[in-house]
């Protein structure tokens, strides 16, 4: 029954059962202590009644002793036979039952010893009332005394006071139960507010968080959990969309750049399927299309495979490096390849740690493209320096330089900043794109500045490391 009720309700319904218990033992405690007060006021009026009563008693008997208004006088003697009994009026008042004394107070009086007193309460014999009795054994005669006082007067104030109980009991638990229902309500009304954001986020909104989150309360520490997780959730998301979007647009490209290749084997097959082998000129420009463009298709998938494991995280190998000679190998084999370039090389020992041939083809690769993209028999400037522990590789060029836009995307795939980025050129846009997941698998970062018509400067950064031992 109680799981099917609201949150609100089992906590109104908790707070009220709770407050009913708490009045109910307060009111029964409050109800037996005046109860208890109220007899005792009227066993001492009893005591002192007493006196006076047995001395009428004893001098004019009981028919004449002066019982007050609404007490009730009897003598017994020693065997418990009943000698007199008088119940006191006011004039012109009719008498009132007299007390019920049943065997309870024959075993009062039994357990009496002589100038000892007993008290019970006992009904009228019309049921109408009740009366305290008093019950004394003469120590000289030995009959007893029997003094009843009525409780109508302690019956009323008890009645009263169980009429404003029951009044100010339900008063205050209908005041609990509706500032209870407004206090629960507040107190909830964030925890709705973050049911609507929930409902917002399953619709398909990962932006919506949850208003006004605080840490001094529950409910905003749960709202500060929840908006931490969402955030996590939401980056989660873009970061799986970003990844997809890459995905799909690095299948496009290769499928794009491949289609080219593939065109011109299949136009160089049919151009000897027409005949070339009859014509030893067209048969060896066939053989030497095909061959071209298989070494073509080659590097890409070669370009792609690495590519492909870098994004996947494979481990390189790790062994000391000294980053210098990589570079002044790699600088060696450039003018070896253009001799006419003039380069400039500065060195400085940067010892690192990384995949050595991995690391040659990150300077072959930014001097492959300085080749490609810049006159020839312009300078180029090759620098290798140390900065806040970190080894610095900076390759600038004097070719015609980048645009703002252009340095920010020129190290994404099949990125072509201009048209001299052509395919007639070689390349296929993944010379940079290595160059920057290579770093990127070193804990390094890469970097493209440029004024426009001025050159630029491709910088790499890698971690240093101590070397205990030259390197190969």
């Amino acid at each position: 029954m109680l799981a099917r009720l609201s949150l609100r309700s089992r906590l109104v319904l908790g707070v009220i059962a709770l407050a009913t218990v708490g009045l109910a033992v307060a009111n029964v405690a409050t109800y037996a202590s005046l109860r208890s007060f109220l007899i005792e006021q009227v066993d001492r009026g009893l005591d002192e009644s007493h006196f006076g009563v047995e001395r009428d008693v004893s001098r004019h008997g009981c028919g004449q002793g002066g019982a007050s208004p609404g007490d009730y006088i009897e003598v017994r003697d020693s065997a418990g036979r009943v000698l007199c009994d008088r119940s006191g009026t006011d004039y012109g008042e009719e008498a009132q039952s007299p007390p019920e004394l049943s065997s309870a107070l024959d075993d009062a009086i039994s357990g009496l010893g002589l100038g000892e007193a007993a008290y019970i309460t006992a009904g009228a014999q019309d049921g109408g009332r009740r009366y305290r009795v008093r019950a004394w054994i003469d120590e000289h005669s030995g009959t007893t005394l029997v003094l009843a006082r009525s409780l109508e007067d302690v019956d009323a104030t008890l009645g009263r006071l169980l009429w404003i109980e029951l009044l100010v009991a339900v008063a205050v638990l209908a005041g609990l139960g509706l500032l209870g229902l407004w206090v629960v309500r507040l107190g909830l009304r964030p925890l709705a507010a973050i049911g609507e954001t929930a409902a917002a986020i399953a619709a398909g909104d990962l932006s919506r968080r949850v208003d006004r989150a605080e840490q001094r309360t529950e409910v905003g520490r749960l709202g500060l959990a929840l908006n931490a997780m969402l955030g996590r959730i939401e980056s989660a998301f873009n970061a799986q969309a970003a990844s997809e979007q890459r995905l799909r647009r690095f299948v496009a490209d290769a499928s794009h750049e491949l289609r080219t290749p593939l065109a011109a084997v299949r136009a160089y097959a049919e151009l000897f399927s027409r005949g070339a082998a009859q014509r030893p000129e067209d048969l060896e420009r066939s053989m030497r299309g095909i061959s071209s463009e298989s070494e073509r298709m080659t590097v890409l998938v070669d370009e792609l495979l690495l590519l492909a494991r870098l994004d996947e995280g494979r481990p390189l190998e790790r062994k000391p490096v000294r980053l210098e000679r990589v570079v002044e190998d790699a600088v060696e084999t450039t003018r070896t390849v253009d001799p006419d370039r003039p380069i400039s090389l500065m060195l400085e020992s940067a010892p690192v740690l990384g995949d050595q041939a991995r690391l040659r083809q990150i300077i072959d690769n930014l001097l492959s493209n300085v080749r490609a993209h810049t006159p020839a028999g312009s300078p180029v400037d090759v620098r290798v320096s140390t900065s806040n522990c970190s080894a610095v590789v900076a390759v600038t060029d004097s070719g015609p330089g980048l645009t703002d836009g252009d340095a920010e995307r020129v190290f994404r795939r099949f990125y072509r900043a201009d048209d001299s980025r052509s395919r007639a050129s070689g390349g296929v846009g993944l010379g940079l794109a290595i160059v920057a997941a290579v770093a990127e698998a070193h804990g390094g970062t890469v970097a493209a500045a440029s004024d426009h018509g001025q050159g630029a400067t491709f910088t790499v950064t890698l971690p240093l490391a101590g070397l205990t031992g030259d390197s190969q």
